[in-house]
């Protein structure tokens, strides 16, 4: 990295999220930036969090090295974060503003010289609906969408896929500086599967109505008896489960799936490492937290293909993308055909564990503390009325260099805080974002490495980085949905 989590020591860092990983419905975007914070912490940033109270929550705590302050509930939490704001004046050196369907507009009530990142998840324009009357849900259109494009005019935006990114440029039209700053996932001890002898699915998953495991069960349905000893296991709770129970019932598939509910990590664990695969029907993700945790594992995904989980599902190699609802019960039967063959998916099950270990905690952490020190170094170049090197065409594109070095701190005086860096001995790597290959060249000429490699980044290159797996050759195992319908 040319920017790590020690590049905040002694900074005073202000998060912004709406809830915290102590509160009874917290979720992914509580484990992300919690997973972070911490690590800024243990590197010697001075973090501190302001969330929502959840009933029974102390309104103050330490928590694994973060001030956590608490106050409001779910919709009074946001001019509860405002006063706050408004009452430290200089207080924080950055705010890591975290959006989660509506932002905390933290520009509006901070100096301008105060340095603000905004961190999307997911883009919630069709979720809205789903959760509010027609007049509230279209004021939450505008606040996501035209609003907060004005108010965060300029800052930079850390989004955690490119379907995110892609959804914050072509939905709500935001043209700031977006980096892509992934979910990391814990490390997994690597140990032989003890694989079922029949076929089981696992899956994790939140019982929440845009997860739509009913379309999961739709498709078992039309397709248990063409694969024999079929188990499916469902782990997780949520408003969604009684009906979800009774559409069980109602489609005869009560000797073949259970809904286990809330269970401890352990049992979790226990029935993925005996999974054939898992799956996930979402209507649309930020990225795929629960299919990169099984990936870890060895065990491969079937998914539709929708906005987060494209990005986390490597089609052919860590899984298979299914274009249509309609198609996932012939995909599922190609895919446990496929799957039935030992050696193919062992195959699979290595680069399973292959793509998830590019996705640490650490690495989440560094990317992210480099879009911060970016945006101070931005902050306090529009100040002085200059432009920063590589950010007013706002460039998407993103290039990824090779060349032999000896001396690694000259290379980072020639690139950005948010360019990521590994080196191999004399060989070093780095993915440049925000310019082109010709942009590129320029870099490779200013640090002296004149004879180095350009390759434009593509989607694995974005979200893994300088050490992503190399694509496979073509021919890798697609699903052959003609002999299983």
């Amino acid at each position: 990295m040319t920017a790590t989590a020690a590049d905040l020591r002694a900074r005073r860092i202000l998060v912004l999220n709406w809830r915290d990983v102590r509160h009874p419905e917290a979720g992914g975007a509580e484990q992300y930036i919690h997973q972070i914070g911490m690590r800024w912490a243990r590197a010697g940033a001075e973090v501190t969090w302001f969330t929502a109270r959840a009933p029974g929550q102390a309104e103050h705590e330490h928590l694994d090295g973060m001030h956590v302050h608490r106050a409001g509930g779910p919709l009074s939490v946001y001019p509860r974060a405002a006063a706050r704001l408004l009452r430290s004046q200089g207080r924080f050196d950055a705010v890591v503003d975290c959006q989660n369907g509506i932002p905390f507009f933290a520009p509006l009530f901070l100096p301008q010289a105060v340095p603000v990142v905004q961190v999307v998840h997911h883009v919630h324009q069709d979720q809205f609906a789903t959760r509010f009357s027609p007049a509230m849900a279209a004021v939450g259109r505008l606040l996501e969408g035209p609003v907060a494009r004005r108010v965060y005019a300029q800052r930079a935006i850390a989004a955690v896929s490119p379907s995110t990114r892609f959804e914050l440029r072509h939905r709500l039209g935001f043209r700031n500086p977006v980096f892509v700053v992934p979910n990391g996932t814990a490390p997994v001890s690597w140990a032989p599967r003890d694989r079922s002898p029949d076929p089981l699915l696992v899956v994790v998953s939140r019982l929440v109505p845009h997860k739509r495991i009913e379309l999961l069960l739709g498709a078992l349905a039309t397709t248990t008896a063409r694969i024999p000893g079929l188990r499916v296991e469902i782990v997780g709770d949520g408003p969604e489960r009684h009906w979800l129970q009774g559409l069980v019932s109602d489609l005869g598939l009560r000797s073949t799936v259970r809904l286990h509910g809330y269970v401890s990590a352990e049992v979790r664990d226990e029935l993925l490492s005996s999974a054939w695969l898992t799956a996930s029907t979402s209507a649309a993700e930020g990225w795929g937290c629960s299919v990169i945790e099984a990936a870890a594992t060895g065990v491969p995904c079937l998914a539709l293909k929708v906005p987060g989980i494209r990005d986390s599902v490597l089609h052919g190699e860590t899984g298979w993308l299914v274009e249509r609802p309609q198609d996932l019960g012939t995909a599922l039967v190609a895919a446990v055909d496929l799957l039935g063959e030992d050696a193919r998916a062992e195959r699979m099950a290595a680069d399973c564990r292959a793509w998830a270990r590019c996705f640490s905690w650490d690495r989440s952490a560094d990317l992210l503390a480099g879009v911060v020190v970016e945006e101070m170094r931005s902050t306090a170049a529009r100040s002085r009325g200059r432009t920063p090197e590589r950010r007013s065409a706002r460039s998407d594109m993103a290039v990824l260099v090779g060349f032999r070095h000896t001396d690694p701190a000259d290379v980072r005086t020639g690139l950005r805080s948010t360019d990521e860096l590994v080196q191999h001995g004399d060989r070093t790597s780095v993915v440049l974002t925000g310019c082109d290959d010709f942009d590129a060249a320029v870099v490779l000429d200013r640090i002296g490495a004149r004879d180095g490699s350009l390759q434009l980044a593509d989607r694995r290159l974005l979200l893994a980085g300088p050490e992503a797996p190399p694509a496979p050759a073509p021919g890798v195992e697609h699903l052959d949905m003609e002999k299983s319908a």
